[in-house]
Formats: C-alpha cells, sequence, structure tokens
C-alpha cells in the first residue's frame, strides 16, 4: 500500500487530507478534500446528508504517469472533471491518482472497466467526498496550453547579403 493510503474498516481515508475538522452539525470544515471509501449501500445513505463527489482512487501508479495521461485513460467512461497524481516522496516508486468524474454512473463504469493497466498493473478504488466550495487548484483546465519555444542552438551565422549564392546556382 502506499504510505498516504490506509484502510479503517470499511472506510479508506487518504490521510493527507484528512486534517479537517467536522464541527457540531457535521458540516465539513476542512481545505483539503477527503475521499472516503464505501460500499455502495453506504454511499446512497451519505448522499442524503451531502453532495458528494464520485471518484476513482488509482494505487500503485507507475510513478511516470502524469496527470494527464490518467485524465485521457479515464476519458472512455465519462466527463472527468478532475485529476491529480501524487508521487511518493518517501522514495518508493509507485504513486496515487485522483480521478473526480462529473457523475456517479460515469465513476461507476470506470471503475467496473477494470482491471486497469495504466503504465502497469494498477489497483482502482471508488471513493466519493463532500464537494468542496472552491475546487480551483484541481479542475481540469479547458484551455489548451503550448508548450514553451526551445530556444534553438545555432550552428551557424546569418549572411547579411546571400547575393553569392544565387550566382552559383545560375
Amino acid at each position: 500500500m502506499c504510505s498516504g493510503y490506509s484502510e479503517i474498516g470499511s472506510w479508506a481515508i487518504w490521510k493527507s487530507a484528512a486534517r479537517g475538522k467536522i464541527s457540531d452539525n457535521m458540516e465539513v470544515k476542512s481545505n483539503r478534500r477527503v475521499l472516503i471509501r464505501l460500499p455502495k449501500n453506504q454511499m446512497a445513505a451519505l448522499a442524503k446528508n451531502y453532495e458528494l463527489d464520485h471518484g476513482l482512487m488509482i494505487i500503485e501508479l507507475n510513478p511516470y504517469i502524469n496527470a494527464g495521461y490518467v485524465q485521457a485513460y479515464f476519458k472512455e467512461w465519462g466527463v472527468v472533471t478532475a485529476c491529480k497524481v501524487n508521487k511518493s516522496t518517501n522514495g518508493k516508486d509507485k504513486s496515487v491518482a485522483y480521478v473526480r468524474f462529473s457523475a456517479e454512473d460515469d465513476a461507476d463504469r470506470a471503475e467496473w472497466a477494470g482491471p486497469h493497466y495504466i503504465g502497469g498493473d494498477v489497483e482502482v478504488k471508488r471513493v466519493v467526498s463532500p464537494k468542496m466550495e472552491e475546487d480551483s487548484d484541481e479542475e481540469v483546465s479547458s484551455v489548451v496550453t503550448r508548450p514553451r519555444p526551445r530556444r534553438s542552438v545555432g550552428l551557424g551565422y546569418i549572411l547579411e547579403d546571400a547575393q553569392w549564392l544565387d550566382d552559383e546556382l545560375e
């Protein structure tokens, strides 16, 4: 298992995101997203009290795979609204990714389509999280970004007057 992931009974919580507090009226007061793994029937019970985002947690991911690749892979099963890849910091050679879908059915279809192979065998877990007001930092951007132009390494020089080339061709 990855260091940032632990299972507690039927609940699985991503430790790095579970630093928020829950107040007396059960309103989530956290700046970080909490990912919860539940059986399908308990997800429905949780959905009665909270608006939920539905997604997948991808474990044992190849560290060379980036968020764009993971997003493109899961686009086949629905609209991906966010994708985040966390690289392992403890020296292990595996990463963890979170993919959020626009609808519950999309996340279900993606999970049921397994086993998944994304640069190697991966483990896919179905997760939910309470909707957060500001998700701008992990939203998938719809703007296509162009790569920065590379500065060419000059191996020649620029001629001020290239007329002598025309004379040789005639």
